[in-house]
């Protein structure tokens, strides 16, 4: 990882784009450090070298497009493609199979929640990919973890100014568990939903009588 001051240069020098190329490769299945990008952009937005917003929106973007490509990498090519090639990224079989057991467990709100911890980050849109997640299920919890992952680091290192990088010590794991207690409460929703409609729809084997 380049040190602070390196990379604070990079991004006044690069901005923008730096901001979504970083953190699309990162998603994409490359080892970026995206998330010190996204913090130490939130440190140039509290200068004023670069804004806000669309620092946000940039970060949300890169996050979510290059899950996409991580996604469809993982889907076309394979469990092989990344034994076969994943060494060349830091993607150990050891690694595979460990991602591969959080997301037999957690299921589609894996790639949510794979988005907070550091270790998966760069494996979950692989993973999903080479699990053969339905799109539709995988682009919801990865559209809803991009766009919350980046807000919140990029407004971190706002928040922080020049000390962002004692802000990379805590913010994973925070965000870990705000990522859990979000993912319960959708799930939770989305269970309550369902049963209702289930509860509520009519029943055409038995048609309501007339009075």
């Amino acid at each position: 990882m380049p040190d602070v001051s390196s990379l604070l240069d990079l991004l006044t020098r690069y901005g923008y784009v730096l901001v979504f190329a970083g953190v699309l490769l990162e998603s994409a299945g490359v080892p970026v450090p995206g998330e010190s990008i996204l913090i130490a952009a939130g440190v140039l937005a509290e200068r004023g070298t670069i804004s806000l917003v669309p620092t946000m929106a940039i970060g949300a973007a890169g996050a979510i497009v290059g899950d996409q490509l991580g996604y469809l990498i993982g889907r076309s090519g394979g469990r092989s493609f990344l034994l076969r090639w994943g060494r060349y990224v830091a993607i150990t079989p050891d690694r595979i199979m460990r991602s591969e057991r959080f997301f037999a467990r957690h299921g589609g709100a894996a790639v949510f929640l794979a988005r907070f911890v550091p270790g998966l980050r760069v494996f979950g849109a692989l993973m999903a990919g080479v699990g053969r997640m339905h799109w539709a299920t995988f682009a919801v919890f990865n559209a809803l973890g991009g766009i919350i992952w980046a807000s919140a680091a990029v407004l971190g290192g706002y928040v922080a100014g020049s000390s962002y990088h004692a802000l990379e010590r805590w913010i994973g794991p925070v965000g870990g568990i705000v990522a859990g207690v979000v993912a319960v409460a959708l799930l939770a929703w989305w269970l309550v939903r369902h049963r209702r409609s289930g509860t509520t729809a009519p029943d055409a084997t038995h048609p309501a009588r007339n009075p």
